[in-house]
């Protein structure tokens, strides 16, 4: 069973309004947007910290030569497309 806890937090009045416009908006309600909008937050940094550990071993040039390696094997277009033109 998936057991359920409570957590009260101290927001300022500004941000609880936000936060209940914004759940109105979207057409839930107050508790699945704070649900949302704290698992998506955690999503952010989890990912985050995952890549500053990827590089945090690794030296700009080591960098570049892995984005100079994945760039060659990208086809090389002499005319770009119309629909790809400014």
């Amino acid at each position: 069973m998936n057991k359920k806890n409570v957590l009260t937090i101290r927001i300022p009045e500004d941000l609880k309004e936000r936060i209940e416009k914004t759940a109105a908006t979207q057409g839930v309600s107050l508790n699945q947007f704070a649900l949302y909008a704290f698992t998506r937050g955690i999503s952010d940094i989890d990912t985050a910290n995952l890549l500053k550990k990827r590089i945090q071993e690794k030296t700009k040039e080591s960098i570049e030569d892995g984005f100079k390696k994945v760039m060659g094997k990208v086809g090389k277009k002499d005319k770009l497309p119309n629909w790809d033109k400014l």
